[in-house]
């Protein structure tokens, strides 16, 4: 029979008091602020690093988008403003983006990749103002927001606007049962995540508004889907470590470039701290200049 895994939304959700914990509304320091969307009386916005390197010489710079985690539940946009700024000076534009959430707008976890995508289409579609070379434009974020940012290059990979690039932190990117025959990883690995977590499908659906299946990145994986670096905890009790193995193992499967940086001992939500910080955002340096995103 084949082993099954569901990841337990009430697991997820726990990251809130973590990566939610950022202020909000948020106060942040950009060269230019755009609101990307207004809806049921909210007004989402973007805040856009212009590059240093590419504003000297009016020339399209290549782009990356993050979104915040905490559960679908709270968090700032904040939270990826020291990763914006570093790209920026390296000669991209850095874009943190707000989207609904739970505690302040009442909605589900559709609703944010719903935002996430408006956000996407959004600077696609304004690239030239924004002085963004529309071609390469990446996606970003962390845990819930990592999950919104999987979504886009693999439920939303068709999308005229689907993202060239996928930087994905601690990113929850298994959110239905998976079928032994559906991934080549270890079978260890399934045991492993099924003896940690126990089966919440009604309450996952109520949460994310979908079946579990239709915004589960893993199931999505296909070969347009776009390079990927995923940065991971071994010790992460709220996005197990196998989750991103077993995503990463789909990606290498469809014939898709990803690199996993594993780090030993650290938990959820380790990459915006030191030494941690400055390890994640050299690799990403690295790994986008591997790409010919910089120079």
């Amino acid at each position: 029979m084949s082993l099954r895994l569901i990841i337990s939304l009430s697991i997820i959700l726990s990251a809130s008091l973590n990566l939610g914990a950022q202020s909000y509304p948020p106060k942040i320091s950009s060269d230019s602020v755009h609101t990307y969307k207004s809806v049921e009386g909210h007004n989402l916005k973007i805040w856009v690093f212009n590059s240093t390197i590419s504003s000297k010489t009016n020339a399209s710079a290549p782009a990356m988008l993050f979104f915040f985690g905490g559960g679908w539940h709270s968090g700032s946009p904040t939270q990826f403003v020291k990763y914006c700024e570093l790209l920026s000076e390296r000669g991209m534009v850095g874009i943190v983006a707000d989207y609904r959430v739970k505690s302040r707008h009442g909605v589900q976890a559709k609703t944010c990749v719903e935002d996430a995508l408006d956000a996407l289409r959004y600077i696609t579609e304004n690239a030239t103002i924004l002085g963004i070379d529309p071609m390469r434009i990446g996606v970003g974020g962390g845990s819930a927001g990592g999950h919104l940012a999987a979504s886009l290059g693999t439920i939303h990979a068709s999308d005229p606007a689907a993202p060239k690039v996928m930087a994905l932190f601690n990113p929850a990117t298994v959110l239905a049962p998976i079928a032994e025959d559906l991934s080549d990883a270890p079978l260890g690995e399934f045991e492993k995540i099924n003896a940690r977590y126990q089966a919440n499908e009604r309450h996952l659906r109520a949460r994310i508004g979908l079946e579990p299946v239709e915004l589960s990145p893993f199931h999505h994986v296909a070969s347009n889907s776009p390079p990927t670096i995923i940065f991971h905890g071994t010790n992460d009790k709220t996005v197990p470590y196998e989750s991103a193995k077993l995503f990463a193992s789909q990606l290498r499967k469809n014939g898709v470039f990803v690199d996993l940086k594993t780090y030993e001992g650290a938990g959820h939500g380790f990459f915006n701290r030191e030494p941690y910080f400055s390890q994640t955002s050299g690799e990403l340096d690295e790994f986008l200049l591997n790409l010919g995103w910089l120079k």
